[in-house]
């Protein structure tokens, strides 16, 4: 579910289409995605947006439906600078996330574990700091994996 090669540490970009616009992309080289994909989390993201306070920092989950993906997957970046995303159940409140954490979830059964897993780290201070602070990717990916997927197959 997750891979160190769809982990972006020091992510730069301009706004939050952008983001989605490149975390989106690396989803989309590896096969992960269809081609409607990216346009899809945007327009998504647009009407149900996906910032979310957590403990340590903001952080935003932008996601679409399944019939957009090939196989389920995570896309993190951790952005360099903060871009502004809306909160999750508003349409005026802004948030500034840190982290982006991008579904590409196949079966939308999977997907309510998949969140409650990572609910779990968005209330956990320490493991957030932990990968936004992290070195480097292959950093990052231990720890999630570690922590959100235990052994990495996501069935534990």
């Amino acid at each position: 579910m997750i891979s160190e090669n769809h982990i972006i540490k020091d992510l730069e970009c301009k706004d939050s289409q952008d983001a989605i616009e490149k975390l989106g992309t690396l989803l989309y080289n590896s096969g992960v995605v269809k081609e409607t994909y990216v346009s899809a989390v945007k327009e998504r993201e647009k009407i149900y947006p996906t910032g979310l306070p957590a403990d340590a920092f903001d952080i935003a989950i932008p996601h679409t439906d399944s019939i957009h993906v090939n196989s389920s997957a995570i896309a993190v970046g951790v952005l360099k600078k903060p871009v502004e995303f809306t909160q999750m159940g508003s349409n005026d409140i802004v948030l500034h996330p840190q982290v982006i954490f991008m579904l590409a979830i196949n079966d939308p059964h999977e997907q309510i574990n998949i969140l409650k897993r990572l609910m779990s780290l968005f209330q956990n201070k320490e493991l957030l700091e932990s990968v936004k602070n992290a070195e480097g990717t292959k950093e990052i990916y231990e720890i999630l994996n570690k922590n959100i997927l235990g052994n990495g197959d996501g069935n534990d």
